[in-house]
């Protein structure tokens, strides 16, 4: 029987749970049991989208009254990959010289844990709650984001539903637990670009209209481009092509199609409308120097957004500084997070364990490192409601 209030074996118990996107893996029925025990309301929801896999999705609250305080976070992890090159088994959650081991380990199945084992422990000590403390867990965070908390959210807002301060459960940290706080990200566009030429035999070049020079040319010019310096709270926008094709395997064909594709990790100078326009502008202009034909596509889920100084911020520093002793760093760095649809609802943060083994093989987290995290949340979830 996994005891709540610990956060190692409650981790080990998430981590044998073998839920890759989408795969549930007994992850949310594990959960459920846990939290209903501890007199949680639960309630299991599974989305559904054409084209798209089905995914299940928890959400449980402990109270009917605000504030709200939510713990959002994600049973579904990536693949574990090349299975040899693990030095234990992936699922199998095993511990070697107090460090844990095993898929999800830090993305971030150990988070979930520790903030349950938190609030058992809260609740152990008969501690009264004056509002409610929810959680809302999916299993598509690491895949498509498209049945999961964005539809999960939308459901509590039919039934009136209101989530009023957010802590999101990923590894934020650098080096040490609780040395960094995310407080908003970066948005990110996907660009899709295509070059249409004319195939033909690479001895007539004059009879068809290579597109490998043309591409070449308009990606040199994206990559050139200076999008900004930064700004206050966020580091420059970047431009990264990362996808460069031709459909043609022929070394005596010129192809009559060539095709790119880059990521574009932007800043608040920007917004995403003015970031595709002046990317076209460019395109508009390389195309013209070397006689182009192209079309551009854009994708994405997530604008930019900075999560203002308030409460929930200060309340989570405070916390960490009682525990650690030091005072965590403020940050907007990384990749992208399900805080991109919770921001709409209400102030956000992020606040896990340290990710320098995230999708890697052989993920880790010292033991050491869940208690401390399990005590920043403790702490955090006292001082928040004594606060409100």
């Amino acid at each position: 029987m996994t005891t709540p209030a610990d956060p190692v074996a409650l981790a080990q118990a998430l981590i044998r749970c073998e839920s890759v996107t989408p795969a549930e893996g007994g992850a949310l029925t594990l959960l459920e049991g846990i939290l209903s025990a501890a007199g949680f309301e639960c309630h299991r929801m599974t989305f559904s989208e054409p084209g798209f896999a089905d995914v299940e999705n928890l959400y449980a609250r402990l109270g009917n009254s605000g504030p709200n305080l939510c713990f959002a976070g994600h049973t579904d992890v990536v693949p574990a990959g090349d299975v040899d090159a693990w030095t234990s088994p992936p699922f199998a959650a095993e511990i070697r010289d107090g460090i844990l081991y095993g898929r999800g380990a830090v993305d971030m199945k150990g988070e979930i844990a520790c903030f349950i084992a938190a609030v058992h422990r809260i609740l152990a000590r008969g501690d009264k709650i004056p509002g409610s403390i929810s959680l809302l867990i999916t299993g598509d965070e690491e895949g498509d984001s498209i049945n999961g908390t964005a539809k999960l959210l939308g459901w509590l807002k039919e039934r009136g539903e209101i989530l009023h301060d957010c802590i999101v459960g990923e590894p934020s940290s650098k080096d040490v637990v609780g040395d960094e706080i995310k407080i908003g990200r970066r948005g990110s566009l996907n660009c899709e670009l295509i070059i249409e030429g004319k195939q033909g035999h690479a001895a007539y070049p004059h009879l068809a209209d290579n597109p490998v020079p043309k591409i070449a040319r308009m990606i040199d010019r994206l990559s050139a481009l200076v999008l900004d310096e930064g700004t206050t709270h966020f580091e420059p926008s970047r431009l990264n092509v990362t996808v460069i094709s031709v459909p043609n395997t022929a070394t005596n064909v010129i192809p009559g199609l060539a095709r790119a594709r880059f990521n574009v990790r932007y800043n608040d100078a920007h917004t995403r409308p003015d970031l595709e326009a002046r990317l076209r502008d460019v395109c508009d202009a390389a195309a013209l120097e070397v006689d182009a034909r192209y079309t551009i596509k854009f994708s994405g889920t997530g604008d930019v957004f900075l999560t203002q100084t308030g409460p929930l911020m200060e309340t989570a520093q405070l916390a960490v500084r009682e525990v650690t002793g030091a005072a965590p760093r403020l940050s907007t760095g990384g990749g992208t997070s399900d805080a991109r649809f919770i921001k709409d609802h209400c102030p956000v943060i992020e606040l896990g364990l340290t990710n320098a083994t995230i999708h890697q093989v052989d993920e880790r987290v010292p033991v050491a490192e869940l208690e401390t995290l399990t005590r920043i949340y403790e702490r955090f979830v006292t001082l928040y409601f004594a606060r409100s």
